[in-house]
């Protein structure tokens, strides 16, 4: 098997000031990063391809969720444009015709009676929202999952289980409780001291934690035992929403409907930010009896709304869900049975749902060289920061068979090369 190309031995001078630029401006690791994945600067991007300044162009199964459409799909572009030469932002006095449909069409794919849509701009905003609504009805007590990942504003990161993000900005909120993902019991024991003041909040697969997949029913478990307690249940479906598992959402599995459900990532299309926090009437009352309680300048932009609803228009009519489901299944088996001679070795396990695919590896370390030997190679994907040995594929759905061909052959060569390094 051939060796990486080796990235340039001068990155274009554009690069270069880039590099330079993020040193001055944005932030010294972030430049040390850039410089360490080959000093590019991404400048152009279609479909499941992002090309760089230096001419090179890679495939995207990374993104880290948001790109299930591809890049710059032609509805959702042409759907902006369209925004942007009549009317981009509203004054926020009078209605907005576009945050209406958005929330209709969103509301059409939801689990019945979450009914109710309140649009931000992103997934830690929907987090942020969803917290501030429990609280309005008095679930002050907050039970969330280890190795969960909410976002990284204070509140939601108060529930993104994490010492290392979390220890720099305590305090946080008070009265947040971990528990167990995937252990009914133990989150029986958390709400049974906390009953009807709790929220629990939740992700149906833990997409930062590793690509964890709970064992079935285990979803059912929580909501019967929600409302067993009289507690708030929350699922935040910023990643795994929006057909990225194969189904419209990840609690369609298991036909659960929780009481509020949050979106985000793929909602945008992949070109404009948005995210949305839907729930039932019941526990959308404080909201939506006073409009001034949870506010956003931003949020609800006619712009992002626009690319909102041209998303759901979009999957509909190229039955985008269906298509995750089968293809995430091929890539799954072609994944398994590449890294099939390396496991009990370098490959713990490859585990996944639909288009979200996570390989573990024995060490931490594998992770940063298969990163390297990836990109070297053409191919993004991403790590998961809530569980460092786990390399994550979140491939987009308009992906052709030539690429996929080419993503399982860098991957053969990737792995191959990683477990002589490894070993050596």
């Amino acid at each position: 098997m051939s060796p990486p190309s080796a990235p340039p031995s001068a990155p274009p001078a554009e690069a270069t000031g880039v590099v330079d630029l993020y040193l001055k401006h944005i932030g010294t690791g972030r430049a040390v990063m850039g410089r360490v994945m080959g000093g590019m600067a991404e400048v152009r991007s279609e479909g499941a391809w992002i090309h760089a300044d230096d001419g090179r162009r890679f495939l995207d199964f990374g993104g880290y969720g948001v790109f299930l459409l591809g890049h710059r799909h032609p509805a959702v572009v042409e759907a902006v444009h369209r925004q942007i030469d009549t009317h981009p932002l509203a004054s926020r006095v009078f209605l907005e015709p576009v945050a209406a449909r958005a929330a209709q069409a969103l509301a059409a794919h939801t689990p019945p009676g979450l009914d109710y849509v309140h649009f931000v701009n992103s997934g830690a905003e929907a987090t942020e929202a969803a917290l501030k609504l429990a609280r309005a009805q008095g679930r002050t007590s907050v039970i969330t999952t280890r190795r969960g990942f909410h976002g990284k504003t204070l509140g939601a990161l108060s529930v993104t289980a994490n010492a290392t993000y979390q220890t720099p900005f305590r305090p946080l909120l008070p009265d947040v409780t971990q528990v167990d993902y995937d252990d009914p019991a133990d989150l029986e024991q958390a709400l049974s001291a906390r009953r009807d003041r709790a929220c629990v909040i939740v992700e149906p697969v833990q997409g930062e934690g590793g690509v964890r997949i709970p064992r079935p029913g285990y979803l059912r478990q929580v909501r019967a035992l929600c409302q067993a307690y009289g507690a708030l249940m929350v699922v935040d479906e910023i990643q795994t929403g929006m057909g990225r598992l194969g189904t419209w959402w990840g609690v369609d599995a298991e036909d659960v409907r929780p009481d509020v459900l949050l979106a985000g990532k793929g909602l945008s299309g992949g070109v404009v930010p948005i995210a949305a926090m839907a729930a039932t009437e019941e526990a959308y009352a404080p909201f939506s009896r006073d409009p001034y309680l949870h506010t956003s300048t931003f949020g609800a932009s006619p712009i992002a709304c626009a690319a909102a609803l041209a998303t759901v228009r979009a999957m509909e009519d190229e039955n985008t869900v269906a298509r995750a489901a089968v293809l995430g299944a091929r890539i799954l088996e072609d994944v398994r049975a590449v890294c099939a001679p390396y496991g009990g070795g370098l490959v713990h396990e490859v585990r996944g749902r639909g288009l979200l695919i996570g390989i573990e590896f024995a060490e931490e370390q594998a992770v940063g060289e298969m990163l390297l030997e990836l990109i070297a190679r053409g191919v993004l994907v991403n790590h998961s920061l809530n569980s460092t040995r786990v390399l994550r594929l979140t491939p987009p759905a308009v992906v052709e068979d030539g690429a996929l061909d080419l993503f399982r052959t860098t991957l053969a060569e990737a792995l191959h090369r990683t477990a002589g390094r490894m070993a050596g």
